[in-house]
């Protein structure tokens, strides 16, 4: 597979950071609640923007004139992973937002600035992850069985409790320094008595800072699973959490009936590590696993496969919880 023209990857990068940038000012600058309207508007745009770039990658990757199907594919794979992760992440935020009850004005900015959190966050992750599975192949095995511990995570309901536990965190820093019970506005601190204190705004950027890295510990693997391409990896980051803000206050109703997406995201998990675990056999350089020699056995798992695995793990998720929300609801009315 040839490598895409440094123009293209320079070019598109710029003009994604370019217009998560103008995003980050139109938030700054007219802070408000986003209609269904506007945020459906804002969220098609992003997601068109995404198909778009998808289709580009066709026509840049093969110098002969053909059509480069596999680093199209790819994108659209981890892209697709990588939304259903965000969505997950919503899920999330709504409870952070609830717990701390914060202001809905104060919404949007709280989202955009866990968004600029999390493509930091997983700018590094990529950047390392990149250097040590060219290093080390062996690291595919860990990729792998920490997908499939992540996803019997999701499988396995957790106990529900009466208050929810806050950040650890967020809780030493309650024990050691002032905090106000109320907002004041977007400041992190404010002076009360001639004291300094901390606002719950800060307390807020702590939790979705700390929730945005376990995330990426999360969608890091699931995208090397399906592309080792530094510059997809990052673009399918890019496009999966740009537009997310508007698509929180799109989904704030209904992320609550997707009562199934976590076992679509479960299911992609589980393919992913084991894609990533026969990798690994493939290119296996462990002594103990087969006297250091790569396992030809191991299947070899096509783009084409994962995206179809993917896209139906989705599908069938979704349509699982909406019907499952529409007979709830008949049974109440």
């Amino acid at each position: 597979m040839q490598d895409l023209p440094v123009w293209f990857e320079v070019g598109s990068l710029t003009l994604m950071v370019i217009i998560i940038i103008a995003d980050l000012l139109l938030v700054i600058k007219r802070p408000h609640v986003p209609s269904n309207k506007e945020a459906l508007l804002w969220v098609s745009f992003y997601v068109s923007l995404a198909i778009a770039f998808g289709i580009s990658l066709l026509f840049m990757g093969n110098p002969d004139g053909g059509l480069d199907y596999e680093h199209s594919a790819q994108f659209f794979a981890g892209w697709l992973t990588e939304y259903s992760l965000s969505l997950d992440n919503l899920f999330v935020f709504v409870i952070i937002m609830s717990r701390f009850k914060v202001p809905r004005k104060l919404q949007q900015e709280v989202l955009m600035v866990g968004i600029i959190i999390a493509l930091i966050l997983r700018a590094i992750f990529i950047i390392l992850g990149a250097q040590v599975l060219e290093a080390f192949s062996w690291v595919f095995y860990i990729f792998g069985a920490f997908l499939v511990y992540t996803a019997i995570k999701q499988l396995v309901p957790e106990k529900e409790e009466e208050e929810p536990k806050e950040n650890i965190l967020v809780r030493a820093l309650r024990k050691r320094v002032n905090v106000t019970n109320d907002f004041h506005e977007n400041k992190l601190s404010t002076v009360i008595d001639g004291k300094r204190h901390l606002t719950p705004m800060l307390m807020v950027f702590i939790a979705i800072g700390m929730t945005d890295l376990l995330f990426a510990l999360d969608s890091i693997p699931a995208i090397f699973g399906i592309t080792t391409n530094p510059f997809l990896v990052f673009s399918t980051n890019l496009f999966a959490l740009m537009g997310l803000r508007q698509l929180y206050f799109l989904l704030e109703g209904m992320l609550q009936k997707l009562e199934y997406l976590h076992y679509g995201i479960a299911a992609i998990l589980i393919f992913i590590g084991f894609k990533l675990v026969f990798h690994a056999m493939h290119v296996n350089e462990l002594p103990f696993i087969n006297g250091g020699e790569p396992i030809e056995w191991a299947p070899e798992i096509s783009t084409t496969t994962s995206l179809i695995v993917i896209v139906t793990s989705i599908v069938i998720a979704i349509i699982a919880s909406l019907i499952k929300s529409r007979v709830s609801e008949k049974k109440e009315a």
